[in-house]
């Protein structure tokens, strides 16, 4: 049980320092749902979401307003839609139908987002996973709060080149469909490698099929917090340093547990993980960048920003694991550019570019995220973008991803604007070299050599 000296200093980090759960995700299984008539199938969607869900926003309001610990966003996750959806849908435009009914049964129950319009395509692609990675730019631009995924490749798996090549082109025509709101489509979509089944983070949430019926993950984050603390040993030694993080972690994951566990009994919905990620969001006090720079460094992106960065994520990982028998999903530091203003006053100093941050994401928890670039970038310098990302996740057996924007009609040194939670973000130049010859290839990159431990 949390203690009074810890609801205390709960309360001061919540009020001065930024702390919030940034999510209540309820996961759902949609295997149940599966039907050969398109329909049938997106009926049975819209019930057993709502049913299931019905309850989860004012739940998640009445837990904020208990326990005064402000919970931004309530989301669902549901199956790969590839998986369930195959025997219905024949066209593209059956996809597009399936994403619409996932809107909006999601906007019916109130919540922020839905996560799972997804495949699973890290060896090879079935029809229907093909299908619905073409329907990704309708369906992205014909909703409002859908979210999609597509897993390209895994450590016992490789990479599926023809996936990574194929979502090159994708990426763009969504970037079209939606240009008139600065190609917000692209936002809600992400490539990854060695996807979790149990993130409750967008765009990437599913909802894996190890998973029961319905699950709650809880996202809980706090960059301000652990920022504020280090001020307090500003000059100190590493281990200092190291113990601070580390006893800081504890805390923000206590809140995070506390949460679960409250909203698993009041919902009825098991609890499955904690995910402690350092979550920024585009308010001022509230930056991984400025964790970095209070570490040392001038700007987020000079030399030592990948030792500082691996120290955090190590420590932050460290002190929650001892907060909770739960912690899961991409626990860490995420470093997007467009929702994290430390970030992007770095870029626009000119200390951090996409070379550097690809270098940070060997040790951070997730990789190249909300990275916005110039809209004429070529489909297949995106697909090189993903495999260089994919490739490390893969080689170093951790999860990676992209999420990249070709905004249309901007050039480098333009900005892009989002809102809310997704913020803004300066476009970021794209090395001009060609790798048509490479991504052209098609076929598999083969898994590395250390996967072959069973």
């Amino acid at each position: 049980m949390i203690n009074f000296t810890e609801v205390r200093e709960t309360n001061e980090m919540i009020e001065r320092e930024n702390l919030d759960v940034r999510t209540i995700t309820m996961g759902i299984s949609l295997l149940d749902c599966a039907d050969p008539s398109l329909p049938a199938l997106c009926n049975k969607i819209y019930e057993k979401i709502h049913r299931t869900a019905k309850d989860l926003v004012s739940v998640g309001e009445e837990i904020a307003r208990d326990y005064r610990i402000p919970i931004v966003n309530k989301r669902i996750s549901v199956t790969p839609i590839s998986l369930i959806a195959g025997s219905a849908c024949r066209t593209t435009e059956d996809y597009v139908q399936v994403a619409k009914t996932l809107d909006s049964v999601a906007k019916d129950v109130g919540v922020n987002f839905i996560g799972g319009f997804s495949a699973l395509v890290s060896k090879s692609m079935t029809p229907a996973d093909e299908l619905l990675i073409r329907s990704l730019p309708q369906a992205l631009s014909q909703t409002d709060i859908v979210c999609a995924s597509v897993n390209v490749g895994s450590t016992k798996t490789g990479i599926n080149m023809d996936a990574v090549r194929l979502l090159g082109n994708v990426i763009k025509e969504t970037a079209q469909a939606t240009a008139d709101y600065d190609s917000i489509g692209c936002v809600k979509l992400v490539v990854f490698c060695n996807a979790p089944d149990d993130n409750p983070f967008m765009a990437g949430a599913f909802h894996g099929v190890t998973e029961g019926d319905a699950v709650l993950n809880i996202g809980v984050s706090g960059p301000g917090v652990v920022k504020t603390a280090l001020e307090k040993v500003r000059g100190a030694d590493f281990e200092t340093l190291c113990e601070t993080i580390k006893k800081t972690a504890f805390k923000v994951t206590r809140v995070g547990q506390l949460v679960a566990r409250e909203a698993s009994r009041r919902l009825d919905v098991p609890f499955g993980i904690v995910d402690l990620s350092l979550a920024p969001t585009p308010a001022v006090g509230d930056s991984v960048a400025d964790i970095l720079c209070e570490m040392g460094l001038e700007y987020a992106g000079a030399p030592g920003t990948t030792a500082a960065l691996a120290l955090l994520n190590d420590q932050v990982k460290k002190g929650g694991i001892m907060a909770s028998s739960y912690v899961g999903g991409l626990s860490g530091a995420f470093i997007p550019v467009s929702e994290d203003q430390g970030m992007i006053d770095a870029v626009l100093k000119g200390a951090l570019s996409i070379e550097k941050l690809e270098a940070m994401t060997c040790v951070c928890s997730v990789g190249l995220d909300m990275i916005a670039v110039p809209g004429d970038t070529k489909a297949t310098t995106i697909s090189g973008i993903i495999a260089d990302e994919m490739a490390i996740g893969m080689i170093n057996q951790k999860t990676t991803a992209v999420r990249i924007i070709p905004v249309a009609g901007k050039k480098a040194g333009d900005h892009a604007e989002f809102g809310g939670l997704l913020g803004h973000a300066p476009i970021m130049p794209v090395n001009a070299f060609s790798c048509d010859a490479f991504v052209n290839r098609g076929g598999r990159i083969p898994a590395p050599v250390h996967s072959f431990k069973n």
